[in-house]
């Protein structure tokens, strides 16, 4: 019998674009170091798995970790263990969810993660992991979606994940994500950020960045609305997952960076009002750069950033290159009713789907807010550094 009611305070749904409580101030401390994970292998009694234990090891355990510790400057690592095939008591279309993010049936979602957890509870000790992926042998078309996270995500995330397993009574923790066969490195990261990021004030620190009403309708990309093309789009996981199947996720933004703490902070140089200033930055995806972001700040939850994407390490998979500018707003939780901690400030808007949004020399120079007094202009480059002029409030 499925469970009747979900014990959380707040749900996906019910979830406002404007934080009700404090902007988060702090990066978060889950973000570093390793990441222990537990991959459930759970197949259903009516569909044949189409990939092996092997071959999704290779994905979460070496595919997804040369990615984590690249975006990561080496801080982030993934660490862990899989099952074997666990058979789940119910057929697919028992379990099957929506595609569309507000329309997902979160009963359906409870019961498929406690289903996997008690199968799993008399092997695996719970305590010993960061998280759990729950790794279906079965496609998005049987399951309804590729990846999900079901906490912080889908069961809300102002409540710790009220499941316990049934025999044991063990606790899980606080992350699981679900995912199908298919689920690209970039989906599957996408999931794990949101757990990597967890919940401060009563909202997660990280995240969707694409827009969750045009995700519940139906369109021409990918068969929704344009909804990974609006405030982001294919510059960060958070928002694309990937620019091409057939290539790996491009890295993340630097506003990303900064909330899962993966930025050392003398490495972002804050132009306060009143100030101007001409600097250097090193692209986003090499450490050494001696700067990798400028901040602009507005007022107390306002600012722009400022990164440079060149194609190195996971910036390879992007559409286009050079200096990407952003208006961030600590006040906005998620993207909901046009909406978004972040957006990207399109150089070229004539270029569909955002793929021509960096600044550069050889293309547009200069961004102006006129309103808030904000000034970004590229002088000039060298090698994949790019020569940048900043006016803030003047």
């Amino acid at each position: 019998m499925r469970p009747n009611r979900l014990l959380f305070v707040v749900v996906f749904a019910a979830a406002s674009g404007m934080a009700a409580s404090p902007a988060p101030v702090a990066s978060s401390p889950k973000a570093l170091g390793e990441q222990k994970v537990l991959v459930i292998m759970a197949r259903f009694p009516d569909v044949e798995p189409g990939f092996s234990i092997e071959q999704m090891r290779g994905k979460y355990f070496d595919k997804l970790d040369r990615y984590l510790r690249a975006v990561s400057y080496g801080k982030a690592r993934v660490t862990g263990k899989m099952t074997t095939w666990l058979t789940l008591p119910h057929a697919v279309s028992h379990y099957r969810i929506s595609r569309h993010n507000l329309s997902v049936e979160r009963d359906r979602v409870m019961e498929l993660i406690q289903d996997a957890a008690d199968l799993a509870d008399n092997e695996e000790d719970f305590s010993r992991y960061s998280m759990i992926f729950i790794s279906l042998g079965a496609k998005r078309a049987d399951y309804g979606m590729a990846g999900l996270c079901g906490y912080p995500g889908m069961l809300g995330w102002r409540s710790e994940l009220p499941l316990k397993t049934r025999k044991k009574r063990q606790t899980l923790p606080a992350g699981v994500a679900i995912y199908c066969e298919e689920a690209h490195v970039g989906v599957v990261f996408h999931d794990m950020a949101h757990i990597m990021g967890g919940v401060q004030g009563g909202r997660r620190l990280m995240p969707c960045l694409y827009d969750h009403d045009l995700q519940g309708q139906p369109g021409a990309f990918r068969n929704y609305a344009r909804f990974y093309l609006v405030n982001v789009g294919y510059f960060d996981p958070m928002s694309c997952h990937m620019f091409a199947q057939d290539q790996g996720p491009p890295g993340p933004c630097v506003w990303t960076r900064l909330r899962l703490g993966w930025n050392e902070p003398q490495k972002v140089v804050t132009v306060p009002r009143g100030k101007s200033s001409r600097l250097v930055l090193g692209p986003l995806n090499r450490e050494t750069s001696e700067t990798l972001a400028v901040k602009l700040p507005v007022d107390s939850t306002t600012y722009y950033l400022v990164e440079n994407r060149q194609p190195i390490g996971p910036d390879r998979n992007l559409p286009s290159h050079g200096v990407l500018i952003s208006l961030c707003d600590d006040q906005v939780a998620e993207c909901r009713r046009g909406q978004a901690p972040v957006k990207l400030m399109d150089a070229n808007p004539a270029t569909p789907e955002l793929r021509g949004a960096p600044f550069s020399v050889e293309g547009k120079k200069e961004f102006q807010d006129k309103k808030r007094r904000i000034l970004v202009k590229v002088v000039g480059h060298k090698a994949d550094d790019c020569e940048i002029e900043v006016s803030n409030g003047l």
